[in-house]
């Protein structure tokens, strides 16, 4: 019989509300004797069934997958995956050469928390964010290579070490390989191409989540000098490129990051006007030499757990009023912040703290998000990491 979490007296709201979580304040039953990644059954006090998770003896205490009942986990798991794979489906990625690469599975936003899959041309790589979801890998694995039936040329993990709940999105150890043979590939990005290392780059090898905001820089770029901050491997810089920017220079503190925005630059312009350094990007905001009309700042997560909050805001304010404070009028600013913890409106109070320091009348030409393979619940709010605005500078 599959282990019962009984939950306290009217603590069942938020399950109701189909949030994904559930607090260990919320229980009533003991849980000592359940191990973390067990698939348990959530109960009302009154003896009515709510939902069906994975549990860890953390505060988050069930990271629930269904809220009607459960035969057999497995087959929820094949399920979901295959669900997650028909939305990827209606959304025109699946089966294009112009774009091979894309979120398959977004973890609370398609239906299991805690796991994570990226397509990358025939590569897979996967991330257990969970004792729960590392416990189901091989089902995972199993069911991925029938999903694409044959078309898989290589399955990786990158999932981190533990599972602690305020893990980074931004990286992950290096990779292990689980099927198939691993090699540097190569993607195509709305017909761009870009070397992609999926064993030891940040996130699974690509930000993905920015696919959408890189086209839209594109059509900001002509003419424009442009300042790629933390540009990790220059997928900004290369939309750019083809946006036809006058000029474009790529920082980032990675000399090995650098050197694959310096290959994915001239293999796809070979005669591009670029340059590329490697220096600290808020150092270097600090004391630009030259001006820039276009301005990209995306930093990796500033805010990495709630007690970083109060120095990972004053970070992104720092890096803001730098851009801000010496953009010419009419300079665009692509701004981002990827720190779960830090919600859309505290990131544009901070952006509109820093630009009353700058002393600059500031417009918002457009609210960003993560890209459409990477869903999010209704439900889970806090699913919505990636935050951006583009901001034009009038005086």
């Amino acid at each position: 019989m599959r282990a019962r979490i009984i939950l306290k007296k009217h603590r069942q709201a938020s399950v109701l509300r189909f949030h994904p979580w559930v607090f260990s304040g919320a229980i009533q039953s003991e849980t000592e004797h359940l191990t973390d990644g067990a698939f348990v059954d959530i109960i009302s006090d009154a003896g009515e069934y709510l939902a069906s998770g994975h549990f860890a003896s953390g505060s988050i205490a069930v990271r629930i997958c269904s809220f009607a009942p459960v035969a057999d986990e497995k087959e929820l798991v094949e399920t979901l995956i295959r669900r997650a794979y028909e939305r990827r489906k209606t959304l025109g990625l699946t089966g294009r050469s112009e774009t091979n690469a894309y979120r398959l599975f977004n973890a609370e936003g398609d239906g299991m928390p805690g796991l994570v899959i990226d397509w990358y041309n025939s590569v897979v790589v996967i991330q257990c964010h969970s004792a729960g979801v590392r416990r189901m890998r091989d089902v995972i694995v199993e069911s991925l290579l029938r999903l694409y039936l044959g078309c898989v040329s290589a399955v990786i993990d990158r999932s981190p070490l533990d599972f602690q709940e305020n893990e980074t999105r931004e990286s992950a150890p290096l990779g292990q390989c689980l099927y198939g043979t691993v090699h540097i590939g190569e993607i195509c990005e709305n017909g761009l191409t870009f070397a992609v290392d999926c064993m030891s780059g940040q996130k699974t090898g690509f930000f993905l989540d920015q696919r959408e905001n890189r086209r839209l820089l594109e059509r900001y770029a002509a003419n424009q000098t442009v300042l790629n901050a933390f540009c990790y491997t220059g997928g900004f810089t290369v939309y750019a490129l083809r946006g036809g920017a006058a000029w474009v220079h790529s920082v980032d503190i990675s000399q090995v990051s650098l050197e694959l925005a310096h290959e994915n630059a001239t293999r796809n312009f070979p005669n591009a006007e670029a340059a590329f350094t490697a220096a600290d990007c808020l150092e270097y905001l600090k004391n630009l030499d030259r001006s820039y009309t276009l301005i990209v700042l995306d930093p990796p997560a500033f805010v990495k757990h709630r007690g970083a909050l109060k120095g990972g805001i004053k970070g992104y304010e720092s890096i803001n009023f730098h851009a801000l404070r010496q953009m010419p009028a009419g300079g665009i600013l692509f701004t981002f912040s990827c720190s779960q913890f830090v919600d859309r409106t505290l990131f544009r109070d901070t952006i509109t703290k820093a630009a009353l320091h700058a002393g600059r009348q500031v417009r918002i030409l457009h609210e960003l998000r993560q890209a459409p393979c990477h869903p999010v619940s209704l439900y889970h709010p806090e699913g919505e990491y990636l935050k951006g605005y583009v901001l034009v500078v009038e005086g």
